[in-house]
């Protein structure tokens, strides 16, 4: 199972904190994956949800980590030409992204290829998926992790 902070979220949101680069790190630092929203705008990218706001160098957004949101036409053709992790979605039932990984949007039915995202604003029974995306990141490996070693 692969287990994604959503924008650094580990423990909930903290929409102040989201898409900081030290944020994010400290998910990363605690074994974490981070799905990241990045922006490219006047040559350089930039994290941000709604705007863009910290800027970061192309090193950055390439780390082994990181699923890379773009949230504009730049930014998922700037990430085209480089190594990193890509994808582009807003109110799809699924994407696929830059690794053939289906993004599923929240509800939707899950596939062993498949990450589930916020499952906390959904009702999943059980997680067979490749990964889970969530705010509340931390609780739920906690839960797999228990239910795995009672089985």
């Amino acid at each position: 199972m692969i287990y994604i902070s959503h924008r650094g979220n580990i423990e909930g949101k903290s929409e102040k904190k989201e898409n900081n680069p030290d944020y994010i790190m400290k998910a990363v630092d605690k074994g974490f994956d981070v799905e990241i929203d990045v922006w490219f705008k006047n040559n350089d990218f930039y994290l941000g949800h709604d705007s863009p706001m910290f800027k970061v160098d192309k090193e950055f957004i390439c780390k082994e980590a990181f699923w890379c949101h773009a949230k504009n036409i730049e930014a998922l053709y700037e990430m085209s030409k480089l190594n990193c992790h890509h994808f582009w979605h807003q109110n799809d039932d699924y994407t696929i992204t830059s690794k053939g990984i289906f993004w599923a949007y929240p509800g939707k039915e899950l596939s062993k290829n498949s990450i589930c995202v916020l499952p906390e604003l959904s009702n999943y029974k059980s997680f067979d998926c490749l990964g889970i995306c969530s705010d509340f990141i931390m609780r739920y490996k906690n839960e797999i992790n228990q239910n795995v070693n009672r089985g």
